[in-house]
């Protein structure tokens, strides 16, 4: 067992023992080779089923590298280029002004489209065609270019709509054949799990009083429930089965297995330079933070010193999940978890062990 493996599982079964976390996954790829593969925990407090390295978590926005991957990969293989227009593959999303938008700004959130429509909730996100056409009929909230703001649950139908247009496959066919068939990770990523996976799937936890009380508003982008991540919703077979592509059930190994083949073996150098290069930046309309944007994924290391200027890029995910690529350095890493949580403490502090192990090393 390596040193940096055995640092990251003693974290990890602090964090369990002490009772900060219930399970935890925790993945690190180095230039094409696993260099960690650390768990603790139970997937399921009420039987005690031990997390395994091979348990589907589901986590949230973490999923949002997965649809950001498919597509990059629709541009690797010709589907579309970065620049088309979002009508000339759905033409009837055209409707109040958008169609100048194109799949770079579906990319970097940039379409205008941040939240669901009203009439769209959790029970009907498993209707493709009814989210979609309520995507394509509804009015910007900007121009399309214009503005960056964290679209939730409307990245997924975004992307996977012009990639179910472009190529006639739903983006589930599509991850299975271009991304974890050719990595050999069947089952650790997905979409709409399949029934007979249900039971492996590990079970959400969520403490009231670790979370603050969300309540209606009707002048909030979001509504409640699209802004923040339930337990309930994470736990739901319905949704845990139905294709919904900003949000995922992986495993760590999973996902970091999938940004390893990202930096060398599913694109060639020169698209991952341009896909991992600042493509938008500006205030986030929504969270109102600052906003870098790569095409497809935040930049930057989360919770990394200001003086560091990394050239890492992924999405977190609601309830503690992280995973990220690191191209200068050939790293991938990722964390899932089953306790959702108000904050990233855990990702941080167990991609902090990796970042000061790796500064070890120069």
């Amino acid at each position: 067992m390596s040193e940096l493996q055995q640092k990251i599982q003693r974290h990890l079964d602090e964090l369990v023992g002490t009772g900060a976390e219930t399970g935890l996954q925790v993945a690190v790829f180095r230039d094409g080779d696993p260099v960690v593969d650390a768990v603790a925990g139970t997937a399921d407090p009420a039987t005690g089923r031990p997390v395994t390295s091979g348990t589907p978590i589901f986590s949230f926005s973490t999923g949002k590298n997965i649809t950001a991957v498919l597509t990059n990969l629709l541009v690797a293989r010709g589907f579309a280029g970065y620049d088309s227009l979002i009508t000339d593959f759905w033409p009837e999303f055209g409707a109040h002004g958008k169609d100048k938008a194109t799949l770079r700004h579906v990319l970097t959130h940039t379409v205008g489209l941040p939240a669901l429509p009203r009439e769209i909730t959790p029970r009907e996100l498993p209707d493709w065609s009814r989210v979609c056409a309520a995507l394509a009929a509804a009015e910007p909230r900007w121009e399309p270019g214009t503005a960056m703001g964290y679209h939730s649950y409307t990245f997924g139908y975004l992307a996977g709509e012009v990639a179910r247009r472009a190529t006639g496959r739903p983006v589930s066919e599509l991850l299975r054949e271009w991304v974890t068939e050719p990595l050999g990770i069947e089952g650790q990523l997905c979409f709409g799990a399949p029934e007979e996976a249900l039971p492996r799937l590990a079970h959400l936890e969520q403490r009231a009083r670790e979370w603050p009380t969300q309540t209606p508003d009707d002048d909030a982008v979001f509504a409640p429930w699209e802004g923040g991540p339930s337990a309930d919703f994470g736990n739901d077979r319905t949704l845990l089965r139905a294709d919904v592509p900003s949000v995922a059930t992986a495993t760590a190994h999973g996902l970091a297995a999938m940004f390893d083949g990202l930096l060398h073996k599913l694109v060639d150098p020169a698209q991952l330079a341009e896909l991992s290069a600042l493509a938008f930046e500006g205030t986030d309309q929504v969270v109102g933070n600052p906003a870098r944007m790569a095409l497809g994924f935040p930049i930057g290391r989360m919770g990394a010193p200001e003086e560091e200027h990394s050239a890492a890029f992924g999405w977190p995910g609601g309830g503690g999940s992280y995973a990220y690529a690191d191209p200068a350095r050939g790293i991938s890493f990722a964390l899932t978890k089953n306790r959702l949580v108000p904050s990233f403490d855990t990702a941080l502090s167990v991609s902090g062990i990796l970042a000061e192990h790796l500064a070890g090393d120069r």
